[in-house]
């Protein structure tokens, strides 16, 4: 665009008296010749291709800095808390064209589809009532999840108005749910739905539980990187690849519920073993136990070894089966419960028993004491789920950009975090942003270290610009109010403008005089450097 360049600049005549040695032997004829080679190549070549190599390399730890915030964000995302198993009636609310409506059971399976109109008039917004507290009534809804989208501040007052007895109401951040809605995977699916159930049941299960709906749509589709389209693609997928399938096994699968998606997820697995587990499901019913996946096809004696450590069995015949335990160590735990004269599922239910385990009387080759401390602490929780308890979030009362007031005090969810800041949905349809310099009281070096996405914080509105639909935010105690410019920290205090061409476009750093104090020590530092 020529707002910015980057170029490499060294003084030449100094350049080529230091490469002339190298190559220059003599002043003769020969001499004279290698000389206008050496000065020919510096300047048309080695100029510029160290410019070339130096763009390169910087544009290199940009994408690795900035493919690594991706990671991070998309991990906080995965991990971020499940509601768990309830009944939830899920909205993906719509003005004109209505909220598309979904009733699922505890297990993600959809019951009904319909569509309300709560927002086009009193009686379609009454007729929309009677439906939402009949089928709530019907299939028993313990939970209404409403996409954060268009019309979704409105729906989530329609149906917080509604007063459903034990019934709570909660906004699911919806990004991405499009791209799943008009995936291969959607239409496998749900083959005789249309692309709004399918979002709507999206919503729903992510609720449920985010991990397992989110690995069906492709990560960057989840907005929460910076300049993801402009980085290396490859190293992109491969680190978002990885954070993934991270994510799914320190968390594990339930075996017998997973989709096919999750299950690829697993070390060892992949597509293809994992469409051959859920094909082996189908025809032959739910897996007994763990040792049952040998009999899945072309799943050979490696990949059990990798995968069934991450695979979770609940109400399985070995309790084990439910643990991090890997099979290979149920021998183990096995002679533990027999030297105590027990059942392994009484290790598992007494704490008194477990603290009697002598673990140095089972170490042996292979199996040291730190993996024998790993167990026994397993047993403790088997299967314990390393996320966070859920809790239900409500915004403030704003409802669009308008209701918005310099100084006003409002919760929000983190949304996004880059290096320059945090992007904080405050449920107004426009995340606002907190600067780096605005996140905390005390220096920010690195905006992670201060917050995560999903993270649930207390923002205060420092500036509202209607025109660009952009909201400044800030998690200081005590936040100036106002434009950054007049606070001092945006253009206003960053000294003269930059002379401009008639095209009203800035002009190159070789067509201007240096300006300011730092320029000008610069130049005075170039000028000693040359005499």
């Amino acid at each position: 665009e020529g707002f910015l360049i980057m170029r490499i600049e060294v003084e030449a005549e100094e350049a080529v008296a230091l490469l002339l040695p190298l190559f220059v032997k003599n002043d003769g004829a020969c001499g004279r010749q290698v000389k206008e080679a050496v000065t020919d190549a510096f300047s048309r070549l080695l100029l510029l291709s160290m410019e070339g190599e130096a763009r390169l390399e910087t544009k290199k730890r940009a994408d690795a800095e900035a493919i690594a915030v991706f990671a991070r964000n998309l991990r906080e995302i995965l991990m971020a808390s499940p509601l768990g198993h309830k009944n939830v009636l899920a909205l993906d609310p719509g003005f004109r064209t209505g909220c598309k409506l979904v009733c699922l059971d505890a297990n993600g399976k959809l019951l009904h589809d319909d569509v309300i109109y709560p927002h086009n008039g009193d009686g379609a917004a009454a007729s929309a009532a009677d439906k939402v507290r009949k089928l709530a009534a019907e299939y028993k809804t313990e939970v209404i999840a409403i996409g954060n989208g268009t019309a979704g501040r409105e729906t989530e007052e329609f149906a917080r108005g509604l007063k459903l007895e034990g019934v709570t109401v909660i906004m699911v951040n919806e990004s991405g749910a499009s791209v799943y809605s008009a995936s291969a995977v959607a239409r496998e699916e749900f083959p005789d739905k249309d692309v709004t159930v399918r979002g709507s049941v999206s919503i729903g299960r992510r609720l449920m539980d985010p991990l397992a709906e989110l690995v069906k749509i492709d990560p960057k589709s989840i907005g929460v990187g910076q300049y993801q389209h402009d980085v290396e693609q490859a190293d992109l997928k491969k680190s978002l690849d990885n954070t993934v399938m991270s994510c799914v096994n320190s968390v594990g699968v339930e075996l017998n519920t997973a989709s096919r998606e999750l299950l690829s997820y697993v070390s060892g697995l992949g597509p293809s073993l994992a469409k051959n587990i859920v094909d082996y499901r189908n025809a032959n019913g739910a897996f007994p136990s763990r040792a049952a996946l040998k009999k899945v096809p072309r799943l050979g004696p490696k990949a059990f070894e990798q995968a069934a450590g991450f695979l979770r069995l609940r109400g399985g015949k070995n309790p084990l089966d439910s643990s991090a335990v890997h099979p290979e160590r149920y021998e183990i735990v096995e002679k533990m419960a027999a030297d105590l004269g027990c059942t392994v599922a009484d290790l598992i239910s007494d704490a008194a028993l477990r603290a009697k385990i002598d673990i140095s009387k089972y170490a042996a080759e292979g199996v040291g004491e730190p993996t024998l401390r790993d167990i026994v602490a397993e047993l403790a929780k088997p299967g314990r789920d390393p996320r966070k308890q859920f809790e239900a979030f409500t915004f403030g009362e704003a409802q669009k950009i308008g209701d918005l007031k310099p100084g006003q005090k409002l919760p929000g969810i983190v949304t996004n975090v880059a290096a320059f800041g945090a992007f904080v949905d405050i449920g107004v349809h426009q995340d606002g942003l907190v600067h780096i310099s605005e996140l905390a009281d005390t220096f920010v070096r690195d905006a992670a270290a201060v917050v995560k996405v999903g993270q649930r914080v207390s923002v205060t509105v420092t500036d509202i610009d209607l025109a660009r639909n952009r909201i400044a935010l800030s998690m200081k105690s005590n936040p100036v109010v106002g434009p950054r410019e007049s606070r001092g920290g945006g253009p206003a205090a960053a000294g003269p403008a930059q002379p401009r061409r008639p095209d009203n476009r800035p002009q190159r750093r070789e067509e201007t005089k240096p300006a300011g104090s730092m320029a000008e020590a610069l130049k005075a530092f170039m000028d000693k450097r040359r005499t």
